[in-house]
């Protein structure tokens, strides 16, 4: 297991934790905090471009999908996410999205997950979790 130190202001027993969706085995975690800000970068499977997700931390522990950027649009991609839209250094932006979510769930790949970093700290890469496996990324508090 990963553990990331210094992660941001982290609340008291507020944590960002990776799980095997299957196992429930905890792959990454690290102290969260609500206000974090959570960076998920992937490259899409068709189109083979760099995609960006960032979200924050929300007061239920959620998350809370505020902004994607990546280079072209292609299959799949919306064209008009978020309130704001606009280009700079060569990304679309599209913010003011919004959209909430109680965890993220995808099939990890070594290649296509990039960094995942809460308020800047790496927390983990594909490369560092396992190959071809569903994992669930949340934020939770202890009991």
């Amino acid at each position: 297991m990963f553990m990331a130190a210094g992660a941001g202001g982290a609340d008291d027993g507020v944590y960002l934790r990776i799980r095997d969706w299957k196992t429930g085995e905890i792959m990454a975690e690290s102290p969260a905090s609500v206000g974090g800000e959570l960076f998920f970068g992937w490259i899409h499977s068709l189109e083979r471009i760099p995609w960006n997700e960032h979200y924050h931390i929300d007061e239920n522990l959620g998350l809370v999908l505020d902004a994607i950027t990546f280079p072209a649009f292609g299959a799949g991609i919306p064209e008009n996410k978020g309130r704001v839209v606009y280009i700079k250094n060569g990304l679309i932006h599209m913010e003011g999205i919004g959209q909430r979510f109680d965890e993220l769930d995808w099939l990890n790949s070594d290649t296509a997950t990039r960094d995942i970093k809460l308020d800047g700290v790496l927390i983990t890469n594909g490369a560092l979790l396992p190959h071809h496996e569903r994992l669930r990324l949340t934020v939770e508090r202890d009991r």
